[in-house]
């Protein structure tokens, strides 16, 4: 599946929180990463994250889901800041 994540936490936690995501997904612009995940992979992206985060300084972590890439318009206005290379 294809997904796009977005995470808001903590200053002192955005660090690891960066370093997580990247191991999953495509580092796209700040806190937001984009790729295709397993469901397996997913869920374990969902474990490790919520040993990272804090509810009480409201951290989270925001998953956007679609089957594919296809499916999914995407319009960039401005300057592409880490393009992705669909390239193999």
């Amino acid at each position: 599946m294809y997904v796009i994540a977005v995470y808001d936490v903590d200053q002192k936690r955005c660090g690891k929180m960066l370093k997580l995501c990247r191991s999953y997904l495509h580092h796209i612009q700040n806190s937001v990463f984009e790729g295709e995940i397993t469901d397996a992979k997913l869920e374990e992206l969902r474990i490790r994250a919520k040993k990272i985060m804090n509810e009480e300084d409201e951290d989270s972590l925001i998953i956007f889901k679609s089957r594919n890439e296809k499916w999914l318009d995407k319009e960039i206005v401005g300057a592409e800041k880490r393009p992705v290379d669909n390239i193999l």
